[in-house]
């Protein structure tokens, strides 16, 4: 319809929503993609899960040291744990794991997960708890991202920074001061594996005082440990 002021037609409606919507696609491709790259460098000051703990009452310990400032032990337990190829991973996934959860799947089972760590840090980092498909998504488009712009020694020191080893108890510093009364540097490789042990359900499980399977995961763990830490040399 021309505009009686100026005698210019006025753009379509839907071309304008399109070009709305375009741009506003573009916004949420590129706010990750920029925080992504400020956080190769500076610690990220929150994440989301922190931020829903907080909110359920579960407080928040937190303290960002450097790689150098966190026990080798813990590098390695967290790898043999979580994921014994993270320094063969080009884009952060593990192929093989991910196409034998599709098989499983596919044959009427149950998933059990193929989760990497670069995954995991994405997760962490950005997005909230659950399996919903819209999360996996994001995780997905996320992962390679951090792969191919972080070194994966960063990738690691990110994760042992943020990942919850308790309830509202946030990275390898807080977690070691917390049950092990202690700097991060300090721990030892059992405590490392016990602290490895409880990942996967931190807010059940307790890394000070561990139940009889937390204590034969732990051991499991430092079992492995010894043959992760000479791959390590990607990180550490």
């Amino acid at each position: 319809m021309p505009n009686a002021a100026t005698g210019t037609r006025a753009a379509p409606r839907p071309r304008r929503l399109r070009r709305l919507i375009g741009r506003l696609l573009a916004l949420l491709l590129l706010l990750p993609l920029v925080a992504i790259l400020v956080f190769r460098f500076l610690p990220p000051p929150m994440t989301p899960l922190m931020l829903i703990r907080v909110i359920e009452g579960h407080g928040w310990q937190r303290d960002w040291v450097p790689h150098q400032a966190i026990a080798p032990a813990l590098a390695a337990a967290v790898v043999a744990s979580e994921d014994n190829l993270f320094c063969e991973q080009v884009l952060g996934f593990d192929f093989d794991a991910l196409s034998d959860q599709v098989d499983a799947w596919s044959d009427g089972g149950r998933p059990r997960g193929a989760s990497t760590i670069t995954m995991q840090t994405a997760k962490n980092l950005f997005l909230w708890p659950g399996r919903d498909p819209v999360r996996k998504v994001l995780e997905a488009w996320l992962t390679p991202q951090i792969a191919l712009l972080w070194p994966r020694r960063r990738v690691l020191e990110t994760y042992l920074n943020i990942v919850e080893f308790g309830p509202g108890i946030y990275g390898a510093e807080a977690a070691a001061r917390h049950f092990f009364r202690k700097p991060a540097a300090a721990l030892s490789s059992r405590e490392a594996a016990l602290l490895a042990a409880v990942l996967p359900n931190p807010l059940a499980w307790s890394a000070a005082e561990p139940s009889a399977y937390i204590r034969r995961r732990a051991a499991t763990i430092e079992r492995r440990m010894a043959q992760i830490r000479p791959l390590l040399a990607c990180t550490w």
